[in-house]
C-alpha cells in the first residue's frame, strides 16, 4: 500500500492561508450598498434634487440634508480632481451641488462650474450661473445684482452679523419675512436678466409677495427657460 506523501511546508501555509481568508470573509458583514454615496456626478445630482423635492429618494448615508450635501461635495471634488468631470451636463449637474454649500467658496466655485457648462453649449446654465453669483456675492456681504435670491430677514441678519455674536439678542435678529436684500438693483438691466432666464424686477416683485404670503413662486424662471 503506497502512503501519501507529506505536504510541504508551503503547501501546508497556503491551506491555512485560504481556509482563515475563507472564515473572514464568512464573519464578514455583507456592505451596504445603500450607505455609500453615488459616484457618478448625474447620480448625484438627482439625489441633490431629491433631497430638495422631499420624495427622500436620497440613500441613507447622512443623518440629515447639510451632511449629504456635504458627501456630494467631496464627492464631486474628487471626480473634479481626477478629470472625470468632462461634458456641460456634468459640469451643469456640479453647479447645483456646490450651490447648496455652506461656505462662501462653495458657491464661487459653483458659479464657476456653472460658466464652463454655459462655455461646452450648455444655454441652460445660464440661470444657475447667476444664482450662483449673487449667492457668492450675498454670502461676502455684498449685494447680490440679477436678484435670484429670495432669503429669510433673519438669516440675512445672521449674515450681516455673522462676527457679532451680540447682535443675535437684537429684536431684528427674529424678523419675520422674506427679503431680496442686500439687492444692486441698477447695475443688470432686464434684458440681460432675459438672457440669463431671471425675471424682470417687476415679476421680482410678484415672486417676492407670494413668499411673503407663504407661497412657492411659477415666475421664478421666465417662461420657455429651463434650468
Amino acid at each position: 500500500m503506497r502512503l501519501p506523501r507529506k505536504p510541504s511546508t508551503l503547501a501546508v501555509f497556503l491551506l491555512a492561508f485560504l481556509a482563515l481568508t475563507a472564515r473572514s470573509q464568512m464573519a464578514a458583514p455583507k456592505s451596504d450598498a445603500s450607505v455609500t454615496a453615488p459616484s457618478a456626478i448625474h447620480e448625484l445630482f438627482l439625489d441633490d434634487q431629491s433631497d430638495r423635492s422631499g420624495d427622500r429618494k436620497v440613500g441613507s448615508y447622512g443623518a440629515d440634508v447639510n451632511e449629504r450635501d456635504a458627501v456630494r461635495r467631496r464627492q464631486v471634488r474628487k471626480l473634479l480632481a481626477a478629470g472625470s468631470i468632462q461634458s456641460a451636463q456634468d459640469f451643469h449637474d456640479a453647479a447645483y451641488i456646490f450651490q447648496h454649500g455652506q461656505e462662501p467658496e462653495d458657491y464661487l466655485l459653483a458659479h464657476i462650474l456653472a460658466v464652463e457648462a454655459v462655455v461646452k453649449g450648455d444655454a441652460t446654465s445660464k440661470w444657475i450661473s447667476a444664482a450662483t453669483l449673487d449667492r457668492y456675492l450675498q454670502a461676502i456681504g455684498q449685494r447680490q445684482v440679477f436678484g435670484t435670491q429670495y432669503s429669510d430677514k433673519s438669516y440675512v441678519f445672521d449674515l450681516e452679523h455673522k462676527n457679532d455674536p451680540a447682535a443675535m439678542n437684537k429684536p431684528d435678529a427674529n424678523q419675520k419675512g422674506m427679503t431680496q436684500e442686500p439687492f444692486d438693483k441698477s447695475l443688470i438691466p432686464d434684458t440681460l436678466r432675459k438672457d440669463f432666464c431671471v425675471p424682470n424686477l417687476n415679476k421680482q416683485k410678484e415672486n417676492l409677495a407670494e413668499f411673503e404670503a407663504g407661497k412657492y413662486p411659477d415666475g421664478i424662471i421666465p417662461p420657455g427657460c429651463t434650468r
